[in-house]
């Protein structure tokens, strides 16, 4: 859908034009702000986030061709000024962007202009219902460290839906009641079938490694959800947490006995108070302020429709990470994730394809876009997901290997026509770079049928 314009006016308060503004402090605006940066060194760089600090890659590492592993760390804005020069940090929201008269205006009343614009917003959790004090979700450091506080108190705690955050509470919180509702059949859809799911809930009962698990109750409901289950609508953002946003932060309820201030009540009818609620059912691309008045196409899941360049409708304006929906054509191997490391991927890309056409260089899709892979961490295990993990959009025509040793690993592989095209590994299976050459080299696999996932045969050495 397409947002169609108003009479367009200039604002006033006009201060200065960038070659280059960017807005959003997260992984993707800072990734697009360093890799401008350092192409055109030059050039006047402004980034506009709201908060003091930013969110910076750190600890880096290429895996293999496509996989890539680094933490996310929280640093002051003054870091990145320091090194690089060129760059000015606005600290303020943005209220309006005129994109006819390439400015931005925010909140505290001061305009800037660009010559190319790359807006990096991220996306703000959906919540089962606004403005209820007993319902929080999880999406900023300030958000988390209102979890942990309200959690030091809490002896029960409901939390709602089946993503990563979902996951990793579920596996994290102590010293409390962990009732956690599900609308799907299985676990961590998002990420897992039920084989993959199976093999993790015994790590929920199980002590973490080097700490106790005391009072740990988890209680688990599956359901299909309700019209209307999942609601959304805004909440102040900003930058999402990183992957391992938990790490040093204690999450331990209270323990005691007490009288339940909510209650809710789930579609297979049964009822749980709790001392309050975590909303973990997905986020929603945070576009806003960007639409009034101008003429962004809109995808379907609400982001900004971006090409092969991460160019949206409006000329000179760019998109990545969550704030963006990738609607080139894509990569059968491919698919787009809300994840930390696709932010990562589209900010530097962004600003590879910014620079690009400011210098008028002809740039290619990355390779990063050729196969989906991701690397993280639940319940204590290595996850590397390949391709087309959970079999998306191949319909009835593919097959499934599985090898699964109960506490170890996990492995599954995804085939169609004979051909690897995706793949899940849990634990630490040094499977991820074979698997993944399988996968680019599309090499037909029927000869060797089920024997591909034999334990006893060496399949790195075997496909080297």
């Amino acid at each position: 859908m397409a947002f169609k314009t108003v009479p367009h006016l200039t604002p006033s308060g006009f201060k200065k034009t960038f070659q280059f503004v960017v807005m959003g402090g997260g992984i993707a605006g800072v990734t697009c702000v360093e890799q401008l940066s350092s192409q055109i060194p030059s050039a006047d760089v402004a980034l506009i986030t709201a908060g003091p600090h930013i969110k910076a890659v750190t600890n880096y590492k290429q895996v293999s061709r496509t996989l890539e592993e680094f933490d996310v760390e929280e640093q002051p804005s003054s870091v990145l000024e320091e090194k690089f020069p060129n760059l000015t940090i606005i600290h303020s929201a943005v209220k309006s962007l005129h994109t006819k008269s390439h400015c931005v205006e925010t909140a505290d009343g001061r305009v800037f202009g660009y010559k190319k614009l790359c807006i990096c917003s991220g996306a703000r959790p959906k919540l089962l219902t606004q403005d209820n004090p007993y319902v929080l979700g999880i999406r900023d450091t300030d958000s988390a460290q209102e979890f942990q506080k309200r959690l030091s108190k809490a002896k029960r705690i409901v939390i709602v839906g089946n993503g990563g955050i979902a996951l990793e509470l579920v596996y994290e919180v102590e010293g409390c009641e962990v009732i956690w509702a599900v609308k799907d059949k299985a676990i961590g859809n998002t990420f897992f079938d039920a084989g993959a799911a199976q093999f993790l809930i015994p790590s929920l009962e199980a002590d973490k490694p080097q700490a106790a698990a005391p009072c740990k109750r988890p209680r688990y409901t599956t359901e299909e959800a309700a019209p209307g289950a999942y609601g959304h609508g805004p909440t102040d953002s900003g930058s999402a947490l990183g992957p391992d946003w938990h790490e040093g932060i204690a999450l331990r309820g209270a323990e005691q006995v007490r009288y339940w201030p909510v209650y809710v009540r789930l579609t297979n009818a049964k009822t749980f108070g709790c001392d309050f609620v975590v909303s973990a059912t997905g986020v929603v691309p945070n576009t806003e302020p960007f639409l009034q008045g101008n003429t962004f196409v809109v995808a379907d899941d609400g982001g900004l429709q971006v090409d092969d360049h991460m160019m949206t409708s409006e000329p000179d304006v760019y998109a990545a990470g969550d704030v963006c929906t990738a609607c080139w054509e894509q990569s059968p191997l491919w698919q787009q994730m809300r994840l930390w490391t696709q932010a990562r991927q589209m900010g530097w890309y962004a600003g590879r394809c910014m620079a690009a056409h400011s210098l008028s260089e002809p740039v290619e899709l990355d390779f990063c876009f050729e196969l989906f892979s991701h690397i993280t961490k639940f319940f204590n295990y290595k996850v590397v997901l390949l391709g087309k993990f959970n079999g998306q959009g191949l319909g009835p025509d593919h097959e499934l290997l599985v090898r699964c040793t109960k506490g170890q690993e996990y492995v599954k592989v995804v085939l169609s026509g004979g051909r690897m095209v995706g793949a899940v590994l849990i634990g630490e299976t040094d499977l991820e770079e074979t698997f993944e050459n399988l996968i680019l080299n599309q090499m037909d696999l029927t000869p060797y049928g089920e024997e591909l996932l034999n334990p006893d045969i060496d399949i790195e050495d075997y496909f080297d």
